[in-house]
């Protein structure tokens, strides 16, 4: 009864093995097309004499699209016949006294590739090994087998070979072609098995194995990608500012870039796997605190306060590196001045500039241009330069009229600035009062002579005591424009003429080319004169000023 309810079960097969039923048979194999390969098979069976009769048959079928479209490849029953292109090319090798059910198939054909089935039949008992199936592939490359991962610089071995090489087969030979392997011994680029260093620069290259078969004269060949794990190399950093639209690597360890700007820095690694790349405040050496985990690090407005060491790290198993940069800070000039005066031997005037790198100064006299030091007997300059500052002063001796134009430039790489002073007509003159009456006699003239220089003398150094104070001109930021006396400042003895107050002009800024500027205006206005009054009331001189009234624009 147990036999009868079995047998449907055994006629057509089981998805799932019954107990005592067992395939070893290699699921997977690849031979290469017109080579032979060998397939070991073993299998076992609940064979029981009470219902177990007669001789044991082996097949192996070819598993088509549906069972009734399998075809018989191999078997040991004489009288099944075999049907398709396989009868002559796939045998089995051992007898089934041993439960042997080893394949041997020789000159495999691309049409061969498929899925393989085993079954065994005994008197009115037939069973499919359904969980076991012999998958063959047939291609027409050889293998390349890689003692994987590849590292940089630790010597490693590659081997080619046909898939499914029988014994006693067709004498083969092999060849290595490729980038990598290039620079070796041609004898070892005729080996089936290739050892060899890989570099950094052999990642992503191709290396070819070619084997040639001596007959038929047949070519074949597998070309793979070799993937070389490295440490970070070729570290960089790449900028780009507020106009740039790329990234441009670094050549310097130096950064200049223009106040107020923004500033991208980018870290570039050459790595496999890619390195982890941080940014740094400082130097790596020195603690530095971390300030970005990613490749780009963004400035938005660049100022003072960012100036200093950046560092670039990239991490990786096979070891770190760093890369450092120093970031400064560059800007136009800003000037100061000029400030102009009156001294004893004529008119002086100094200007000074701030900028990164340092500006030059320069004066313009009318339109003589006057640059560095120098001196003559109508002007001296003289020039200095301390860090970010230089500074410049001019003394005139001569020369000196109304609508005299005086111009302080500053420049350097970045932009430049100046700001003029102009020369006015104007009249401001401490003069004596004139004595009408005639004295008569030698004694009288020469006493009263002697008395009116004396008094003369007395008024005069008073007038110069209170007249003779001077008047910063500022401009609305509280710069240092300008200098002008209340009254020229001459010798008695010799009557000169009226030596001209200052006035300011506006300010012209060229630091920026294309940004619109402010101008800056300081005004010197003359109203109405009047007498300056000495402290000794018996004196018989008058002196005469202008009053000076500033305004801003």
């Amino acid at each position: 009864m147990t036999l009868l309810l079995l047998l449907p079960l055994l006629w057509g097969g089981s998805l799932q093995e019954q107990p005592g039923y067992e395939l070893q048979v290699q699921e997977l194999v690849r031979v290469h097309e017109g080579l032979c390969v060998h397939v070991p098979c073993s299998f076992s069976y609940p064979w029981r004499s009470s219902y177990f009769s007669g001789k044991l048959y082996t097949y192996w079928y070819r598993r088509g699209n549906n069972t009734r479209g399998d075809g018989l490849v191999a078997t040991n029953n004489l009288n099944k016949p075999m049907k398709g292109d396989s009868w002559g090319r796939f045998h089995l090798l051992e007898t089934t006294t041993n439960n042997r059910c080893s394949l041997r198939i020789r000159d495999a054909r691309n049409t061969d590739t498929g899925t393989y089935v085993f079954q065994v039949e005994r008197g009115n008992v037939k069973y499919t090994y359904q969980d076991k199936k012999l998958n063959l592939q047939v291609t027409d490359k050889p293998d390349i087998l890689i003692q994987e991962p590849l590292e940089s610089g630790h010597p490693t071995q590659l081997t080619c070979s046909l898939p499914g090489s029988c014994e006693g087969g067709r004498p083969l030979t092999f060849s290595w072609v490729g980038a990598a392997v290039g620079s070796l011994n041609p004898q070892n680029l005729h080996s089936s098995v290739l050892t060899f260093t890989p570099r950094p620069q052999d990642h992503g290259t191709n290396l070819t194995c070619q084997v040639k078969f001596q007959w038929p004269l047949v070519t074949t060949k597998r070309t793979i990608w070799l993937n070389v794990f490295y440490a970070p190399r070729s570290l960089a950093i790449g900028v780009t500012s507020t106009n740039a639209t790329a990234f441009k690597i670094l050549q310097t360890t130096s950064l200049p870039i223009l106040k107020g700007e923004a500033l991208q820095l980018l870290c570039v690694a050459d790595s496999n796997p890619p390195a982890q790349l941080s940014w740094f405040r400082g130097s790596s050496a020195l603690n530095a605190a971390l300030i970005s985990s990613t490749e780009i690090l963004e400035l938005p407005r660049v100022g003072t306060g960012e100036e200093g060491e950046f560092t670039c790290q990239a991490q990786h198993p096979l070891g770190s590196q760093s890369i450092s940069v120093n970031l400064f800070v560059v800007y136009p000039p800003r000037l100061l001045g000029p400030s102009c005066s009156w001294e004893d031997e004529g008119l002086r005037c100094s200007c000074s500039s701030r900028a990164e790198p340092a500006p030059s100064l320069r004066w313009r006299l009318g339109t003589a241009l006057l640059e560095g030091n120098l001196s003559n007997d109508s002007h001296t300059v003289t020039s200095s330069s301390t860090g970010p500052w230089a500074n410049s002063s001019l003394s005139l001796r001569a020369g000196l009229s109304a609508g005299l134009r005086l111009s302080c430039e500053a420049e350097n790489v970045h932009g430049a600035q100046s700001a003029s002073v102009l020369l006015l007509p104007g009249q401001s003159l401490c003069m004596p009062r004139v004595v009408p009456a005639t004295l008569g006699g030698a004694g009288a003239m020469a006493l009263l002579s002697l008395c009116l220089c004396l008094i003369s003398f007395c008024i005069v150094k008073l007038c110069r005591k209170q007249t003779g104070r001077r008047r910063k001109v500022m401009n609305d930021e509280g710069t240092v424009m300008g200098t002008v006396p209340w009254v020229s400042d001459h010798s008695p003895q010799t009557p000169q003429p009226d030596r001209a107050p200052v006035q300011v002009l506006p300010m012209e800024d060229a630091s920026s080319p294309g940004e619109e500027q402010d101008t800056q205006y300081a005004n010197l206005t003359f109203h109405g004169r009047k007498l300056c009054e000495a402290q000794n009331k018996k004196a018989t001189s008058t002196c005469v000023y202008s009053e000076i009234k500033k305004t801003s624009q």
